[in-house]
């Protein structure tokens, strides 16, 4: 039993190292409420919280074309609770904007 019960435990541990070492991507629907163009950021809502986006380079040149209040689907990856999250694609889905989506390297 004791012996079955290492076996698990190993197995529990391997996950939850494998787990925090990968970076998780979420997607959030929420409306632009601000775009700081010097910190390179973008201030959304979702659920009752406001939080900053990191913008990388390949996004900065269009991040001021995304809509004020407009209605964006953000794809991002998790980095931490001492982190922003990091955006990796975006899709405009109301709202005016030159760049209706970024695939992380261009507008389309």
């Amino acid at each position: 039993m004791s012996h079955s019960r290492t076996i698990l435990l190993a197995i529990f541990f391997i996950i939850l190292l494998t787990g925090s070492a990968s970076a998780e991507e979420k997607s959030f629907y929420s409306p632009v409420i601000y775009i700081d163009k010097e910190a390179h950021r973008v201030l959304i809502s979702t659920l009752g919280s406001v939080f900053w986006i990191d913008v990388p380079p390949a996004a900065q040149p269009h991040m001021e074309t995304l809509p004020i209040s407009g209605l964006v689907d953000f794809v991002v990856e998790m980095r931490g609770k001492d982190q922003a999250p990091l955006l990796k694609t975006w899709k405009v889905k109301s709202g005016e904007s030159t760049c209706m989506y970024f695939d992380g390297k261009a507008c389309k």
